[in-house]
């Protein structure tokens, strides 16, 4: 008999899991803004609802699924926001961000350089989760990072 491990090999340990109102929508804007591709069969309700889809960005796993109330599965809407934010390294962040907001995100934040060595930017998807898009355009040390910190708060 083969024993079952607890924890798969073909999943990461943490995994977030997005709630959204239109999540076939929210898959094809996270597949066409991030190049996600959908792992696994995608599970749909009788009524054409998502109710479990895996994406994965790079070789990071999202899981994705529409709001179930009666089940305590919301999405951001039904909290008037969300305190999380999802961070995701990619090529070009401007490209990225770019794209989110031209696929109907809104900018929190325009792109631009971070003391600590990212050009990041942050937006709003169509479905209330926060993404932060960043490419490391820098190596800084943490010495330099320190420094750069402090200037930056006295200014």
């Amino acid at each position: 008999m083969n024993a079952v491990q607890p924890i798969p090999d073909d999943y990461p340990r943490v995994t977030p899991y997005l709630h959204v109102v239109g999540a076939a929508d929210a898959l094809e804007f996270y597949r066409n803004v991030f190049g996600a591709t959908e792992r696994g069969g995608r599970m749909e309700g009788p009524d054409g609802t998502v109710m479990h889809a895996e994406i994965e960005i790079g070789s990071s796993l999202i899981m994705v699924a529409d709001e179930f109330p009666d089940m305590d599965a919301y999405a951001p809407g039904h909290f008037g926001g969300t305190p999380v934010s999802i961070h995701v390294y990619v090529e070009d962040a401007e490209a990225t961000f770019a794209a989110a907001l031209a696929a109907g995100a809104t900018s929190l934040n325009d792109v631009a350089d971070q003391f600590y060595g990212d050009r990041i930017g942050t937006f709003k998807d169509p479905w209330g989760h926060k993404w932060h898009v960043s490419s490391r355009v820098e190596e800084v040390s943490e010495e330099e990072m320190r420094k750069r910190m402090a200037a930056q708060q006295q200014s």
